[in-house]
């Protein structure tokens, strides 16, 4: 067993003299894992390709009368994408307190709404499944913050409790609350214990050692309940250093590396994806050297990016910034997405979008139906991070179902063709619309991207060819379909961005006889381009089979999506 990178890992965050102890009880708990569930056959790093689709979604998503939520969206899912979609994210599925799952109560247990483990290992079969780890805090009502505050020695550390007069502006604040809580413990006394998303979530210590190697258990359970992406939640924040701003901390990162090699030693083909919502050069640190830290990163500027270019039918700020994307190593690529349980974050925008062009698209989401929440700057002044909308709502009403669905698809597609590997949220996936009935119950905005729908009335509106829902799926299944039979696609294949206008973003994937380009219209109008003799052999549409090269000059509909390959 090589454990010199986990030793350290442990000496930099620890120091030298804690290093051998908490080695050696790491490497107790890889021995017991391996007796459990045996060492990896495997020993090779994860590889992706272009097969790997992820589909974000909450594990009640699906509702269905007398049964729990897992084992209805099991059916669901395997009925209507399993040949499409090869890997679900389930969204945190154990007992919680608030934020829809993200302030969880116990690491171990599945919520008995969402179903048991078994549920789980029953929905492994037929997909391969990404955990969330929510350790940068925990729920007041778990058994750990329960016991801090009946003074249980175990947990006397795992929490960070600030003196109220220290100076803590430097802190980066992603919303506009409070940094400190004030609880009460067992024998009266009053703490202020750091709380960086909300009085509920608690965030925890990691200077503690006891902690920290809870997490390690949590981490491997997971993996023996057959996680094989792990995605580390707000991960940026879990190092409190007070001085700093508390955010992407050296420890912060050598914690990353610490899980990565712990992972690479246990089971070398899990995945960790790093959750970072922040701007792009700050997000794809967490690659690290592209050996030692997350081998997927959240691509958190293409969403913005994306609505900025639908919105105002110009590409010229998503080419330019796509420009500059790069493979870090053979092991990392992007977790693309466009959607999630989350909003739209304007943070990962900053940068590439003037201050005007973002208040723009803030302004266009509020007349959509949509929402923004707000974060405290260090002035004291707010400013929007994030828009609370369902995407295709964003995107506005065409008055026609089948031109709305076209170009919603449009802007997925987008996301299909980049380097990396697609995460898929519920909504866009099925076409769902804006549930503002969600906001009104439960009061917070992002709950407007977050309907269950009945499995009955979901499956019903899928089935209708006339209704908003068939049309975007039906295209969506399309793609896919076309993407994982094609190497181009692979997030390790060759990517170069064209410049064909700014009605148009453009990209070529592959190589050789392998190579596919893609182009999509982002714009209501047709278009015409003319294509280079090295670009003028790509003649096959991959979504339709007809040949739409005339001497050498392409023509586009509105939102026209065409996969062109010799």
């Amino acid at each position: 067993m090589r454990t010199d990178l986990i030793q350290a890992d442990l000496a930099y965050i620890y120091g030298e003299d804690n290093s051998l102890e908490l080695l050696t009880l790491i490497k107790e708990k890889i021995d017991t894992f391996w007796k459990v569930n045996g060492e990896p056959a495997d020993k090779n790093r994860a590889v992706f390709n272009e097969k790997d689709v992820v589909l974000i979604t909450y594990g009640d998503n699906v509702q269905e009368k007398g049964k729990v939520g897992i084992r209805t969206l099991h059916e669901f899912l395997a009925d209507r994408v399993k040949d499409v979609i090869s890997r679900v994210h389930i969204l945190p599925f154990f007992p919680y307190s608030s934020d829809d799952g993200f302030s969880v109560i116990d690491y171990l247990q599945v919520a008995d709404w969402m179903g048991d483990w078994d549920d789980v290992a029953r929905m492994n079969e037929d997909f391969q499944l990404m955990f969330d780890m929510v350790v940068n805090h925990v729920s007041v009502k778990s058994e750990w913050f329960k016991g801090f505050l009946g003074n249980d020695a175990r947990f006397s550390d795992y929490f960070t409790v600030v003196d109220p007069d220290t100076d803590l502006s430097a802190v980066f604040r992603p919303r506009a609350l409070p940094l400190l809580t004030a609880f009460e413990k067992a024998d009266g006394e009053t703490v202020h214990v750091w709380t960086t998303f909300s009085e509920d979530q608690v965030d925890l210590n990691f200077a503690s050692t006891r902690l920290m190697m809870e997490i390690v258990d949590v981490m491997l359970s997971y993996v023996a309940s057959g996680a094989e992406y792990i995605r580390l939640d707000a991960i940026a924040f879990i190092w409190k250093e007070i001085g700093t701003n508390c955010l992407h901390l050296p420890k912060t990162h050598r914690i990353v590396q610490l899980m990565r090699h712990i992972l690479d030693v246990v089971s070398p083909n899990v995945v960790i994806v790093s959750e970072t919502n922040v701007p792009h050069a700050e997000n794809i640190s967490y690659f690290g050297d592209g050996h030692n830290e997350a081998q997927m990163v959240y691509n958190f500027s293409l969403p913005p990016l994306v609505l900025h270019s639908m919105q105002q039918e110009n590409s010229k700020a998503l080419t330019a910034w796509a420009e500059g994307l790069e493979q870090v190593s053979e092991t990392t690529t992007f977790f693309n997405f466009l959607a999630s349980h989350d909003g739209v974050g304007l943070m990962p925008a900053r940068g590439l979008l003037t201050r005007d062009e973002i208040n723009a698209m803030a302004k266009r989401v509020e007349e959509s139906g949509g929402l923004v929440s707000y974060k405290t700057n260090s002035d004291g002044s707010l400013a929007p991070y994030e828009l609370n909308i369902n995407f295709l709502t964003a995107l506005g009403e065409t008055g026609d179902v089948k031109e709305q669905a076209q170009r919603f698809l449009a802007s997925q597609s987008i996301m299909l063709v980049l380097q990396g590997v697609p995460g898929i949220y519920f909504h866009s996936l099925f076409g769902s619309e804006n549930w503002r009935e969600g906001v009104e119950e439960t009061g917070q905005n992002r709950t407007i991207n977050r309907e269950k729908p009945e499995r009955s009335r979901l499956e019903a509106e899928l089935d209708d060819e006339t209704h908003l829902r068939h049309y975007v799926f039906d295209g969506y299944a399309k793609m896919l379909n076309a993407r994982q039979n094609e190497r181009a696609f692979s997030p390790l294949a060759e990517q170069k961005i064209l410049n064909l206008g700014e009605k148009i973003f453009a990209v070529l994937r592959g190589d050789g006889d392998d190579r596919v380009l893609c182009v999509v219209n982002v714009s209501g109008e047709p278009i015409g381009i003319k294509l280079n003799d090295e670009l003028g052999g790509l003649t096959t549409d991959l979504l339709s089979d007809f040949n739409r090269i005339d001497n050498g000059r392409l023509s586009l509909n509105a939102y026209q999506i065409i996969w062109l390959k010799g």
